[in-house]
This record gives structure tokens, sequence and C-alpha cells, in this order.
């Protein structure tokens, strides 16, 4: 692989049991990687040596399940294989930036399946895909009914990330339209997080 290239995981909101953890253990060592794990009341920490770096992945205690928190930046083509199957396995949200020679490729995923990608050049970016999004009011009760507020807001962020991001270009296209548009459903998101907050 490139040495410049680099995958960055933000904003992760991936959901595990104790069994997929062990199995990602199992699938790391099958790897080829030197590691070794430690657990606490708040956290399971995984640390894999992979490419003269030590990497720490934390998976913070949730009930009887784990969730996988902060950032992480790897260099490991194997680490990053791994990394994206374990996204689509747990259904899992995440912002990717995949960085190469003078440019950088950011992908929004939602619920394992990328929603929106930008390719950035200097100062130049161009949208390469982007999934339609309707969310309705329906949509926002059936899931605030069906989800408890801990596991709602990292998605909710990440619409309301989506939205600003969809605001910004309309606004900078000069499309009044489309911003009117990312305006009301903004609103409709800011009200649903503050409800959640409450």
């Amino acid at each position: 692989m490139n040495k410049s290239y680099e995958v960055e995981y933000c904003n992760l909101d991936l959901r595990f049991d104790r069994r997929t953890i062990h199995n990602f253990i199992k699938s790391l060592i099958q790897e080829g990687y030197s590691l070794y794990w430690s657990e606490n009341d708040a956290y399971f920490i995984v640390s894999i040596r992979a490419a003269r770096r030590l990497v720490k992945l934390k998976f913070q205690r949730v009930g009887e399940r784990f969730k996988m928190v902060g950032n992480y930046s790897f260099r490991d083509e194997k680490l990053v294989e791994i990394m994206e199957r374990m996204i689509g396995a747990t259904r899992g949200h995440a912002v990717v930036k995949r960085f190469r020679e003078r440019q950088i490729v950011i992908e929004n995923i939602m619920f394992g399946e990328i929603i929106r990608m930008v390719e950035i050049s200097g100062v130049e970016h161009k949208v390469l895909f982007q999934r339609e999004q309707n969310i309705t009011l329906e949509d926002i009760a059936k899931a605030f009914r069906s989800k408890r507020a801990e596991e709602r807001v990292p998605v909710l962020r990440l619409e309301i990330d989506y939205e600003l991001a969809t605001l910004s270009e309309a606004m900078a296209a000069g499309d009044e339209k489309a911003a009117l548009e990312a305006k009301g459903r903004l609103e409709i998101l800011r009200k649903e997080m503050l409800l959640l907050e409450a």
C-alpha cells in the first residue's frame, strides 16, 4: 500500500456483544497481529501492534453490550479491511476519511452503508455519491419510540451534520429551494435533539 495512504475513522457508533469482540480478536490473531487486551468496569481495550505503531481500540461497556468509542487512524491495509467489515457487520455509523496524495475522500456511513461520499482536492470538493434521504415526522416519531435516547443521539448528530453539509452546498450553489428544504429538515432534527436532551 502507498505509504501516503491513511484512513481515519471518526464519530464511530458501533455496537457489540462480547462474542463479537472475541471473534474480532480471533480474526486479528489469524491475520498475524501482535495484540493484547484488558478489561475493567468501564472499558474493554484491545491494543494492536500495526505498522510499528500501537493502536488501542476502546469498547465502552453499555449494560451487557459494548460500544466502540474514539477516533482511529490506520495506515495498515489489513486493519482497514477488518475495520470496514466490522462497520458493515454491526450496521454501524461512522465518518471515514481516506487520505491520499493531495486528496481526501470522506464517506458518511449510516447503518453500515455509505450515504454520502465527497472528494476534496485542494480547495475544490466534489460530491461523488449522495443517497437521497427523505426523513418524515413519522420516521422521527418511529425512531423516537423504538430507540433509547442514548442510541438515537449519535445517529441524530450524523443526520444533522449531513443536513448542514447539504445546506452549505445549496447556499454555495445559490439554490434557494434546496437551502430552504435543508433548513426545514434541520429544524425538525433540532427539535428532536432538544426533546432527547431534555
